[in-house]
């Protein structure tokens, strides 16, 4: 296995850790308006990830850092060819972060109901066009012969495109209410439960559809493998979630979107960005990757970093575990 296979698989751990725990805050997010029913219980809500929500971005910056100095020609194809989807993303998450510091600056109910807004709607769309630019890579894009690509925005909205960024808002709405049910107390717990049953029916659907048609497309043994892995975890969460089961539910709605990442990574392997053009035209990792002397200094580095952040994460979910409820929030007694 040579270093730009290694790095491929640690960019497709990066982005599976960053969907796993920004999947949740940003179900989160959704909920303060899906499940909330004031706004003692959307603060509830929102200080359920506010010790977190920030760490879990670390993993974006890590994926998107990796892609660029492993993979200079994939970094430089994807983000000149999804330039908008990807900076709506970015400006999101530039004011997401900013409603949830200053939505409590002043006291002030209509000003602390925008940032609330703000916080729903830049949680809603990342959610959405994260599935959107995924389906995209896996499916192939226009991608001519000198490896640039040279489709429309118009071009990056077919229907399974669609169709994966309903499957992102739709799972990490189920994770982020399994998350809910599991850090949350009284009634907004009950609440959550209920809520995560339907969305999990609603989310085996939709990822069902969405991991088979990828699989029929590109797919091959390894692939099919992480799909059956997704579509068993899935049932299970839902089941664990009906029985009351939060933590198990909420491990098994994990794997179930590791295992999704980790099926649109093994179906598009040994490519990074297909064309739907000529398959000849396709950017493969060993085409678009970095000097070895590069690799392997990246390789030393992640191997002495990778850890200590893993630490001080760890640690922080062990520091913030305990359930909260309304009865907590000031003004709510």
């Amino acid at each position: 296995m040579q270093l730009h296979d290694v790095w491929f698989a640690v960019i497709a751990v990066l982005w599976t850790g960053y969907f796993f725990l920004e999947g949740f805050d940003f179900g989160v997010g959704v909920l303060t308006r899906l499940l909330a029913r004031d706004r003692g219980e959307r603060r509830v809500l929102i200080n359920t990830i506010g010790p977190v929500w920030d760490g879990n971005e670390v993993w974006l910056i890590s994926a998107a850092g990796a892609t660029f100095a492993a993979f200079p020609d994939w970094y430089a194809t994807l983000f000149s060819g999804f330039y908008l989807p990807l900076l709506l993303i970015l400006v999101c998450l530039i004011v997401r972060g900013v409603a949830f510091e200053y939505r409590a600056k002043r006291p002030e109910t209509s000003w602390q109901n925008r940032w609330e807004a703000a916080v729903f709607v830049t949680s809603l769309l990342p959610a959405f066009l994260w599935g959107l630019v995924f389906a995209n890579i896996t499916w192939g894009v226009p991608i001519g012969s000198d490896k640039n690509y040279t489709g429309t925005l118009g071009d990056l909205l077919g229907p399974y495109a669609l169709l994966g960024g309903l499957v992102t808002l739709v799972l990490f709405t189920f994770h982020g209410s399994v998350f809910t049910a599991l850090k949350t107390t009284g009634d907004i717990r009950a609440r959550a439960r209920r809520l995560a049953t339907l969305l999990g029916v609603a989310s085996a659907v939709l990822t069902g559809l969405f991991l088979v048609l990828a699989q029929r497309h590109t797919g091959g043994t390894a692939s099919l493998v992480t799909l059956v892995a997704a579509l068993v975890a899935l049932p299970v969460a839902v089941l664990a979630n009906t029985a009351g089961r939060e933590g198990w539910a909420f491990a098994f709605s994990g794997v179930t979107i590791a295992a999704t990442v980790a099926t649109l990574f093994l179906a598009l392997f040994p490519d990074v960005m297909p064309s739907s053009l000529d398959p000849r035209w396709s950017l493969t990792a060993q085409d678009a990757a970095s000097n070895p002397y590069t690799l392997r200094i990246m390789t030393w580095c992640a191997a002495f970093a990778t850890p200590l952040v893993l630490l001080y994460q760890g640690w922080t979910y062990w520091v913030f575990r305990k359930r909260i409820g309304t009865q907590h929030i000031a003004g709510n007694h």
